[in-house]
């Protein structure tokens, strides 16, 4: 390379000294022109291209790990039930971490979210609740409660805050997860509740999050924040464990916390026993681009004791089956039926005691419990989505239950939601929902609500 710059730099020498002869010989000569030439040509031969200077390069920070998507996609819903929900080994809805930082000298990441939500809504009449549409308080014909017009609300109840720690690509992928709403039982604006917190290391998870019986990806996008009333829905606290059988096969085993719910009119002095844990199993298909089933079994043993009941016990059971397919572009479908016995506490519309009660010989039974939910959600466009969602729920009542106990329910509902950012949503539904009492007595109501959600970091 020296050599090659020394000869180089002789034949410019040569040229330059050449210079000023050749200058005069062009004026003159036309050989002399052409020699000069040559003479350039030949000192220029062997020269390095021209190379831009080196431009400094960004500093580089430290790697965000990549996860594994899972199967099942995210649908984005206005109450989100799937981000919460635990998975598999490193599985994850969002592969890519975002909002995740790093906390230093660790393999941890973690992720802060606040949703702040308010609700507006209207009711043609009293539907015994003006936060959540929920049809086991909608009132029938000969409550007291019943009626009583136009009746319009504000809320901010559905507001959540939630932290995700994660530890992805470490061994046994340890995880743990907390998140909060407002709809605790305390007095105030926003009593305080606890919807999620639990910790996941090698499949094996513990604390409160959803029951092995819940599917929480089939949950419909309503903009009520409740829900529909056949949803099978349990966040307990609990001990599960998830074994995967394969790339799509898996399956959930639980040891939940258990709740007696007996129908004590009878008898108002006696009291609901547990005297054994439920136990719950599902076994699960994710299949990617086509969506997933879940078929879950739970037993119950489900206690009471009282001075006219005595002490006794009944066997609770219960099925379910659920699912969410892929349609055309980014619409979906969500079907869910659930039957069995003594499993009313796994309902969404459990707000009355509906597990189990006398029967007309003075014996506990199970209450057979049977539901079925279906919602479709169809894309208009990137921006503007719509849902459909239809629940049905009926109780074949027990003998000693009192004539106004819950029997059967319907909910409808259809939406329009506007995605006016990626982390801002604008959600208007329509709401029907009946209820019918053990007597034959019925009762509906109508609501529109209007719903703003905005995510800080989804």
């Amino acid at each position: 390379m020296i050599r090659r710059l020394l000869k180089s730099s002789v034949w410019i020498a040569v040229v330059l000294l050449l210079a000023p002869e050749a200058s005069w010989a062009q004026q003159s000569d036309p050989a002399a022109v052409a020699a000069w030439d040559q003479a350039v040509r030949k000192a220029l031969q062997g020269q390095p291209p021209p190379t831009a200077p080196p431009q400094a390069q960004p500093p580089s920070g430290p790697q965000q790990p990549a996860g594994q998507q899972s199967p099942v996609e995210p649908r984005g819903n206005l109450n989100d039930q799937q981000q919460p929900a635990p998975r598999a080994g490193d599985q994850t809805l969002d592969p890519k971490y975002v909002g995740f930082i790093s906390i230093p000298n660790t393999p941890l990441i973690l992720k802060f979210n606040a949703k702040p939500r308010v609700d507006f809504t209207t009711d043609n009449r009293n539907t015994g609740d003006n936060t959540r549409f929920v049809t086991a308080k909608i009132p029938v014909s000969d409550d007291p409660d019943h009626g009583g017009g136009t009746q319009f609300n504000i809320n901010s109840k559905g507001s959540q805050l939630s932290l995700d720690v994660r530890a992805p690509g470490v061994e046994g992928s340890p995880r743990f997860y907390y998140q909060n709403d407002f709809y605790g039982a305390g007095p105030g604006e926003f009593p305080f509740r606890v919807r999620q917190l639990y910790g996941q290391f090698y499949n094996v998870i513990v604390g409160m999050t959803f029951s092995v019986f819940e599917d929480p990806d089939v949950w419909p996008d309503t903009v009520d924040y409740e829900g529909p009333n056949a949803a099978t829905f349990a966040r307990r606290p609990l001990a599960r464990y998830m074994l995967a059988l394969d790339k799509e096969w898996q399956m959930n085993f639980g040891i939940e916390q258990p709740g007696s719910e007996v129908d004590t009119s009878i008898d108002p002095a006696a009291k609901s026993v547990n005297h054994a844990p439920d136990l719950g199993v599902n076994i699960r298909w994710e299949g990617e681009n086509v969506g997933h089933m879940q078929f879950a079994v739970i037993l119950r043993d489900i206690g009471v004791k009282g001075p006219i009941t005595g002490s006794q016990s009944a066997f609770g059971w219960g099925l379910n089956l659920s699912a969410a397919f892929k349609a055309v572009n980014k619409d979906s479908l969500q079907a869910q039926l659930t039957y069995g016995e003594g499993i009313f506490r796994y309902c969404n519309d459990d707000f009355v005691n509906n597990d189990a009660a006398l029967d007309s010989s003075g014996d506990l039974r199970p209450i057979p419990y049977f539901g079925a939910m279906v919602g479709f959600t169809h894309h208009w466009s990137e921006e503007w989505r719509s849902t459909a969602t239809y629940g049905y729920v009926h109780l074949r009542n027990q003998a000693s239950q009192d004539p106004t106990a819950y029997h059967l329910t319907h909910y409808a509902s259809a939406n329009l939601v506007w995605q006016v950012r990626k982390r801002l949503s604008l959600g208007l539904e329509g709401l029907y929902g009946s209820k019918e009492n053990n007597e034959g007595r019925t009762g509906d109501a109508w609501r529109i609500q209007f719903g703003l959600l905005y995510s800080l970091l989804d």
